[in-house]
Formats: C-alpha cells, sequence, structure tokens
C-alpha cells in the first residue's frame, strides 16, 4: 500500500479441554498453550503493532489462590515484550524450585499466566492514545469469581455515547468513555444482574453460599447475557470474553464486518482472526477451520462443552472486503485467488490506456503487498497474448508467417522496478526536508525501461495519494518511460471507515479532493458544498436513526473516470515528464474477485449500519466547519 494506513486488531483465544497433565506427557510441555498462544500472536503480528495483551484463567483453584492472570505492552515489539515477561517468571520459579519442571499442576498452582483458559491481542490504535491502558484485554474484576470478566477485540463501535448513556441511566459510573470500556461494562451490568438472579434461586432451594458458587456457573446463560448487552451495539465486531470461573465467548456483528475463524476438537477449541493462523499453529486442513456466522457467538462452557447460538439476528452479510483483501495475510487460500483475480479484472482497462501495445510496455509491483494482483494481472495479460495467437492462427489456412512468428515472440515484459529501503528514516523534522527523503523511500532498478516505453505499475490501493506524489511517481519518472500507468487493485476510496480502520476525514482522502476540483473547474463547488453540509446538518440536528449518505452528492455528477484522470492531474507536478495515467478497479471488479466479503462503503458509500451514515454526515460537517475532531 502505499499510503500507511493504521487498521484491524487480532484476537486469539484458546481453550485446553484437558488436564495440562495431558499436554505435557502428549506434546513434551506444559507450557503448551502459552507455546501456541505466542504463535497464534505473532502470525497475526500484520494485525497490531502499536500494543499486545494476554490474559488466562487457571481451573479448579483453591480460594486465596491466584487464577487471572494478565500482561500488557505497548513496546515497539509489544508480542516480544509480552512473552518474554511470561518466560522470564516462569523462568525465575523453576530456578527456585527445579523438581517442578516436569509436574505440570506444580507449575500450574505456583507460576501465574498456566492456566486452561487463555485470551491474546495485537492491537492497532485507530484514534485515542497509544499507551497501555489502552491495550487490550480488558480486566473487570470482582471477588465473585463469576462476575470477573476479561473482554478483547477487533472492532469500532459508532454509538458509543448512546450506550455510554445507557450505562449511566442504570446507575452505573464507567471510568471512562471508550467502545471497549462501555461494552465491557454493558456485558458486566447484564453479568451481575444473572448471577445475583441466580443467586438469590439457589438460596431459596437450600444451598449455602459455598454450595451455591459452582451451581451459579453451571446455570449461567452466556447467550442471554450477550443478547442484552448487544441489543444497542451498532458498528463492525469481533469480541471475545473470559469469565472468571473459565466460560467464555466470541461473538460476531449482525452484518460480519470484522472476521472471526474456529476450530474445535477434543483437546482444545481455538479462535483467530484469520484462517491461515489456525491451519498453520494447529496443523488443521482447510476445511476444518470454521468461520463464524454474522450474529452469532461461539460459546464455550467450563464445564458443557462448546455451541454456537444466534446472539442478533444476522443481516445481509457485508464482510468487509477491504479488511479481507487488502490487511489480512495472504496465505488463506481464497484470499490469494482473490487478490490475483483483483488483479485480472483490471487487464482491459490496462490494455485500453496502454492502447494496446504490449511489445513497448514493461509491468511490474509496488512492493510487496500488492504482488499477488500483480501475477494475476499478468496472468490475464498471457492469456490475451495465447488467445490473439488462437485468432491469428484460425483465421484463415494460410496465416501471415511474419506476423505469427512476431505474435510467437510477443511474451509481458516483467521486471522489479520500485524496491523500497526498508532502512531509511524520516527523521529530519523540516518539512522540506522530509519530502526528500520521502521521495527517495523506493529505489528503483535502472537500464530496463526504455523511453518508447508504457511502465504499468500495480498497488493494492491508493488513499491519500501522498507517496504516491513525493516518492512512487519521483522515481519512476527518473527511468524515463513515455507513460506511466499506476494501477490500483482497489476501486477509489471516496468514504470514511467507522468500523475499524484508521480512515476518518473525508478531506484526506485524494479521490474526494479530486472531486471538489472538478466542482471547481465546474463553478459548482460553493453550491455543492454548502447544500451537502445543509443535508448533513439537518440529518444530525433531527437524530434521524437511519439518515442517508449525502455526501454521495458530491461524486454524483462525475464518472469514476473523470475522477481517476483529476486524480492524476492532482498527483503529477512540472516535474514528472512522463505521461501519468492512473486507473482504478471497479466495484463490480471487486465484487467478483471477493464475493463472499461484499463489504464495500469505503468505496460506495453503501454503510452497513446506520451509524455509518451518521459518521460519513458528521465528517463532512467538520470538513466545512474545519472541525479536526472524530466524527464518531
Amino acid at each position: 500500500m502505499s499510503d500507511a494506513i493504521k487498521h484491524e486488531c487480532g484476537i486469539a483465544l484458546l481453550q485446553l479441554k484437558k488436564p495440562l497433565a495431558f499436554y505435557k506427557e502428549k506434546y513434551g510441555s506444559a507450557f503448551y498453550g502459552i507455546n501456541k498462544m505466542y504463535l497464534l500472536m505473532e502470525k497475526q503480528h500484520n494485525r497490531g503493532q502499536d500494543g499486545a495483551g494476554f490474559a488466562s484463567i487457571k481451573f479448579d483453584v483453591n480460594p486465596g489462590q491466584r487464577y487471572i492472570s494478565r500482561v500488557r505492552s505497548a513496546d515497539q515489539q509489544p508480542i516480544q515484550k509480552i512473552f518474554k515477561i511470561i518466560n522470564s517468571r516462569i523462568q525465575k520459579q523453576i530456578e527456585l524450585e527445579p523438581e517442578i519442571i516436569n509436574d505440570a499442576e506444580a507449575l500450574k498452582s505456583r507460576v501465574p499466566y498456566i492456566g486452561e483458559l487463555m485470551l491474546g491481542h495485537v492491537r492497532y490504535g485507530t484514534f485515542g492514545k497509544n499507551n497501555i491502558e489502552s491495550v487490550h484485554p480488558f480486566l473487570r474484576q470482582n471477588n465473585w469469581m463469576h462476575r470477573n470478566l476479561i473482554v478483547a477485540g477487533n472492532f469500532n463501535l459508532t454509538n458509543v455515547n448512546e450506550l455510554f448513556q445507557n450505562l449511566v441511566d442504570l446507575g452505573q459510573h464507567p471510568k471512562e468513555k471508550a467502545d471497549t470500556i462501555t461494552v465491557m461494562e454493558k456485558i458486566g451490568h447484564f453479568l451481575d444482574d444473572a448471577v445475583a438472579k441466580i443467586y438469590k434461586n439457589l438460596r431459596k432451594e437450600g444451598y449455602s453460599k459455598k454450595e451455591a458458587s459452582p451451581k451459579i456457573a453451571e446455570r449461567l446463560k452466556i447467550s442471554k447475557i450477550l443478547r442484552k448487552a448487544s441489543k444497542n451495539w451498532d458498528g463492525g465486531y469481533a469480541m471475545a470474553g473470559l469469565f472468571g470461573h473459565g466460560d467464555s465467548f466470541v461473538l460476531r456483528d449482525p452484518v460480519g464486518i470484522r472476521p472471526v475463524y474456529y476450530y474445535s476438537d477434543d483437546e482444545i477449541v481455538v479462535v483467530a482472526s484469520e484462517r491461515p493462523v489456525i491451519q498453520t499453529v494447529f496443523n488443521v486442513p482447510y476445511d476444518k477451520v470454521k468461520e463464524l456466522e454474522p450474529g452469532h457467538a461461539l460459546i464455550t462452557k467450563k464445564v458443557g462443552g462448546t455451541s454456537i447460538k444466534k446472539i442478533q439476528e444476522p443481516q445481509t452479510k457485508k464482510a468487509c472486503s477491504f479488511e479481507r483483501i487488502y490487511f489480512s495475510r495472504g496465505g488463506d487460500a481464497e484470499i490469494y485467488q482473490e487478490r490475483k483475480d483483483l488483479g485480472k479484472a483490471l487487464f482491459p482497462l490496462v490494455h485500453k490506456a496502454i492502447s494496446g501495445d504490449l511489445e513497448n510496455t514493461v509491468f511490474s509491483f509496488i512492493p510487496n503487498t500488492a504482488e499477488t494482483s500483480f501475477y494475476g494481472l499478468i496472468g490475464a495479460v498471457q492469456d490475451h497474448v495465447r488467445a490473439t495467437l488462437r485468432e491469428e492462427l484460425f483465421k484463415t489456412n494460410t496465416p501471415d508467417s511474419e506476423a505469427f512468428s512476431k505474435l510467437l515472440e510477443l511474451k509481458p515484459r516483467i521486471e522489479k522496478i520500485a524496491i523500497k529501503d526498508a532502512k531509511l528514516r524520516t527523521f529530519i523534522t523540516e518539512d522540506s526536508d522530509r519530502d526528500d527523503l520521502v521521495a527517495h523511500v523506493y529505489d528503483v532498478t535502472y537500464g530496463v525501461v526504455k523511453p518508447s516505453d508504457n511502465l504499468v505499475i500495480i498497488d493494492d490501493s491508493i488513499v491519500r495519494g501522498t507517496t504516491l506524489q513525493k516518492s512512487i511517481l519521483r522515481m519512476l519518472d527518473r527511468l524515463g518511460p513515455k507513460k506511466i500507468v499506476v494501477v490500483s487493485s482497489a476501486p477509489q476510496i471516496r468514504y470514511p471507515d467507522c468500523y475499524g480502520i484508521d480512515m476518518a476525514k473525508l478531506e484526506e482522502f485524494i479521490a474526494f479532493r479530486a472531486a471538489l476540483a472538478l466542482h471547481e473547474d465546474d463553478g459548482t463547488y460553493e453550491e455543492i458544498i454548502a447544500s451537502v453540509y445543509k443535508n448533513c446538518q439537518a440529518s444530525i440536528l433531527e437524530g434521524e436513526k437511519t439518515p442517508p449518505n449525502h455526501v454521495k452528492a458530491i461524486y454524483a455528477p462525475y464518472t469514476n473516470e473523470q475522477i481517476s484522470s483529476k486524480i492524476a492531474y492532482l498527483l503529477k507536478n512540472d516535474l514528472i515528464k512522463a505521461e501519468v495515467e492512473i486507473l482504478f478497479q471497479t466495484i463490480d471488479g471487486l465484487h467478483l474477485a471477493c464475493p463472499k466479503n461484499l463489504g464495500d462503503w469505503y468505496f460506495s458509500g453503501d454503510y452497513p449500519t446506520p451509524g455509518g451514515c451518521r459518521v460519513v454526515n458528521q465528517a463532512f460537517v467538520n470538513f466545512v466547519e474545519k472541525n479536526n475532531k472524530r466524527a464518531y
């Protein structure tokens, strides 16, 4: 991706169904669970480099014995940091008592973090402070084992203010107006209520206070708590939680915006944000890892097994295509093919842009995320060449030998053009100097492009256009091509996200700036700004529950091609000698490439929840009023 975007968090949950001694006997280590959690988190480190956290719960401990452990870090290498802390604590105890190394139960009783139920989180910050207090998992403590709650998630909610006020109306006093805290306290409220009611009934049935405790765990209906707590949530979420007595859950939003995958057998239950992570860590085949359906929760009772429960009524599935295609690791078989298909879908646009001149065209990609779509594009080029050969061969009994020979020699010219200098750091604070450094983030391969050549280079997405303008185009132009064609495998990003990805301000999008520039050219700028602003304000002031996306009117007068052309104009400067054309994936092409993940609100403005439209309208008001604040 040419522009840095902070994106999705990752979750990992693991329950060991057997006593720890079983794993010591079978796998040679009492630290089986911790080792697997490290791998689950490390394999998802692409999802979170701002922080990481780990929590564990021990089953069946004596009163007074520590049974909940948690460690978090916001260091530069947070996963390594937290597991260094865990390992250090284990080693310290083993040095004191060497004999316990082979005694799983002794390790469990004496060393924190070693337990049967574990939750991990890797965090990519979106808004707010990036410190230890923002790092999941969050912990809600209580002397009643059942009321202890640990929560972590990959999510953003659009209506935190409303949910916060609901808690206040219930008589609570949340310590912070943050979505994770609000969610945890909402679940906690209904958890407290459920525990209190069950306890009251048990006392009526004649159970003592001590006898009632394990019975509460048996009777607690996790699904009922989640239904009540999540009733008014608006947003995209994959929410995971642990209860102090050993139950756990993972809940997915009704639209399926955020991904959740799970695997279960007679030894473990495991959940992660990406399928290949589970496949790799536990060596299980593709078809054994299941996707949690929208609006459902995977609930694991300490005693009673694992079940799938419908929590909220599923809506039309709009799983986020951006997260799946552009941010997830490409090791998933489906994602890999989808990325190739995205590149393949771009060929007709590319072929038109180079006027069919494959002989004088060099193909390459921006490292490293666009590499797979590049393979798809090249595959389409090869298919075209073969089709042309067949057409020439069969159109006449005596094909033109010279033309046919020329076609036989034709093949796509593939070169490694852009090379990212990973060691270059833009440490100078002066803007002019920093811009010069940014321009050299990429090196190029000289001598492979001729002045008569087109240079086609594919990127995975173009968001703000900053790196493209200040670095990539400048570097490519140094090769001296006739024409530079930059191809985005994603459609034009026009609208902010409010479900997890840090793309909140309209004015940052190059597509939005291009549409406004077109209005300026046509003399309609003042009129359209005033009209959309008025409509957005009216929706906000009236408190519309399901408002329309008024910002669509900004783009409505113009075709994709007109906006793309203006983007190229805005990003090219007088120092660039080559002709520049910028092409974008179509939304139809995106849907064909990934038919299971149709969440396209970044590109279409069709938000899957009412909160999305409220956010985009507020974002436009903020833009007009020059208010640099969060739209939700």
